[in-house]
């Protein structure tokens, strides 16, 4: 039993802290930057819509605004029944538009957008963060460098006048930020943020029907190609920082499921064709296992006699009655609350891991959602 305590805890530490330490050896040893210049490479700017009519002219007129010369902006809306239709034509003169009767799916509708894409850089949005003004300019200074493949932009969430949040999944967006920062200093980053990342038209493929996470098979698709993905914490898009614990696990569970789907669309990502195959199992697919790892780790400790298992079964016990203190809400402030917060997040997290692997398995599809 203590090897199964010992594996589990290994697999814990390495996915959350090991590979964070190998990629600081890493960028100590073979730092990589980016050779970022002040070039504005032509852009297209492509977004995919459906039933957005609450957020869709806010958003229209944050591209509209960014500080970068004329871009060429193509929304396709997947089949929309709302007055997202009726936005789009009242601005037909500044857009091109793409108005699909029938709900195809995310996926198809970025192939729509790609094939009128004109721009040397292809530049991928979503309707609900905002876009500093800013940003376009900073994100195509990225492509200055002929390394560069594709760059990412840097979503912040919270209020651009309070600043960026620190509690519950902010805080483990903040921590997902810096691997990417440090993956992207020393070589390539894993995927990139859906939200705002661009990419040498001449680097893109079609995305498969159904694709649910583009944002990291299209970036993938570019360092397969020998080029590479960077992170821009420079170029800033906002977005909510919490949507409530429902929605939240609902995006969850569909990104997590997007990763086992990329292995039946990309089998290649698991093999030699892949450069940064060690990152993506340490990134991507180790965040997979740790719920179970999380489980094998509690069953092992009720089952070792000793001082320091039972101070480590202690520990655990003490971690999940503070993020059930969080998921209830008994406890709204002070330093109960944050720590509660931050451990109702890890086990949100770790709880959606196993509800894409069921959905995985059983074959339920994870649909693209607003």
């Amino acid at each position: 039993m203590k090897w199964v305590f010992w594996g589990a805890a290994f697999l814990i530490a390495y996915t959350y802290v090991g590979y964070v330490f190998w990629l600081r050896l890493r960028l100590l040893c073979r730092p990589r930057p980016a050779r970022r210049g002040e070039s504005t490479p032509t852009v297209s700017i492509a977004m995919v819509v459906r039933n957005e009519e609450e957020r869709l002219e806010d958003k229209l007129q944050n591209l509209l605004s960014l500080d970068y010369p004329a871009c060429q902006i193509i929304v396709v809306s997947d089949g929309s029944s709302d007055g997202t239709e009726k936005i789009l034509r009242a601005q037909a003169s500044r857009l091109e538009l793409v108005l699909n009767p029938d709900t195809r799916g995310k996926a198809s509708c970025l192939n729509d957008a790609i094939k009128l894409a004109r721009g040397e850089i292809v530049v991928f949005t979503d309707v609900r963060q905002r876009i500093e003004t800013g940003a376009l300019r900073l994100l195509a200074g990225n492509f200055a460098d002929p390394e560069i493949g594709c760059a990412s932009g840097e979503l912040m969430l919270g209020d651009p006048t309070q600043g960026e949040s620190s509690q519950g999944l902010s805080l483990y967006w903040q921590i997902e930020k810096l691997v990417r920062e440090l993956e992207a200093a020393s070589g390539s980053t894993v995927g990139a943020t859906g939200a705002f990342y661009g990419v040498r038209r001449e680097l893109l493929t079609s995305v498969p029907q159904g694709t649910i996470l583009d944002d990291v098979y299209l970036p993938m698709e570019v360092v397969r190609q020998g080029k590479r993905t960077v992170f821009d914490a420079r170029a800033r898009a906002w977005d909510t920082p919490n949507l409530g614990a429902e929605r939240e696990f609902s995006r969850k569970v569909r990104t997590l499921s997007g990763n086992y789907q990329l292995l039946q669309l990309a089998p290649w990502l698991l093999t030699s064709r892949n450069p940064i195959r060690f990152e993506f199992v340490s990134h991507k697919l180790l965040r997979l296992a740790v719920p179970f790892a999380l489980a094998a780790l509690l069953m092992a400790s009720f089952r070792l006699s000793g001082a320091f298992y039972r101070v480590v079964l202690i520990l655990q016990l003490l971690f999940y009655a503070l993020s059930a203190l969080a998921l209830t809400r008994i406890v709204k402030r002070g330093i109960l609350a944050r720590l509660g917060d931050a451990a109702g997040a890890f086990v949100l997290l770790n709880g959606a891991a196993v509800v894409a692997l069921i959905n995985f398995v059983t074959g339920r599809r994870a649909a693209w959602t607003r």
